[in-house]
């Protein structure tokens, strides 16, 4: 099973680049930009593996399916921005389904590590409800980060890297984020707990930071939007 997940996480991972050929042929920037970053996030797991500790890298070896769901949500993703985002209505929630519940996933496993090593910080359905909130909280961040990408490429008319829709857009993208959350913790899917576990006080520690980064940075991206539309707007 193990060696199935890296063969399909390989072959994904090389469909992600095939794709990116394909944007850099069209001279779609926008959608070679991600593919980059789609095979960067994808290639996470890997680098981890080689620069961490043997621990983490035994139990990153020993999970897979963590590379596997990287790299299927990174070539969704590419797909979807090569066309089938504006042609397939169903393509975004999809990929905000799959990638929210991989970061559901995550952030789950890793308050259940935590509360196993500290004792009890919530109860289950606090867990449930913190992982569905921390997810929604990112939601909110990366929507933002749209808004204000657009806003930046308008102000110095080029291509978006990341593409707006709407309001409309805006709200159904966070509502398949919380679905995704909810498919996670409603199966009480611990992939990763194990991983997490590894070292508690590190994740504890990645949750604290991600969450201050989220929070800080949502407020900073509304005020640099801001500040970009008023300095559009006075040009």
């Amino acid at each position: 099973m193990h060696d199935a997940a890296h063969v399909a996480a390989t072959l994904l991972q090389v469909g992600i680049v095939a794709m990116g050929v394909v944007a850099v042929r069209r001279a779609d920037v926008a959608a070679a930009v991600n593919a980059a970053f789609a095979l960067t996030v994808a290639l996470v797991p890997v680098g981890v593996s080689a620069a961490a500790p043997a621990a983490v890298a035994e139990a990153m070896s020993a999970t897979p399916e963590l590379s596997l769901w990287l790299a299927l949500a990174g070539f969704l993703h590419v797909v979807g921005m090569l066309g089938w985002y504006d042609t397939v209505r169903w393509w975004d929630h999809l990929t905000h389904t799959l990638s929210a519940g991989l970061l559901a996933s995550l952030v789950y496993g890793s308050l259940v590590a935590v509360s196993r090593s500290s004792g009890p910080v919530l109860w289950p359905g606090g867990l449930a409800g913190a992982t569905v909130g921390f997810v929604f909280a990112i939601g909110v961040f990366w929507e933002i980060g749209e808004l204000l990408a657009r806003d930046v490429a308008d102000w110095l008319d080029i291509e978006p890297v990341l593409v707006h829709y709407g309001w409309r857009d805006t709200a159904l993208d966070l509502v398949f984020d919380v679905v995704g959350a909810l498919l996670v913790v409603a199966v009480d899917l611990r992939l990763f707990v194990e991983v997490a576990a590894v070292s508690p006080t590190a994740t504890r520690t990645a949750l604290v930071w991600t969450g201050q980064v989220v929070g800080a940075g949502s407020v900073l991206f509304v005020a640099g939007m801001l500040l970009t539309r008023y300095a559009r707007d006075a040009r």
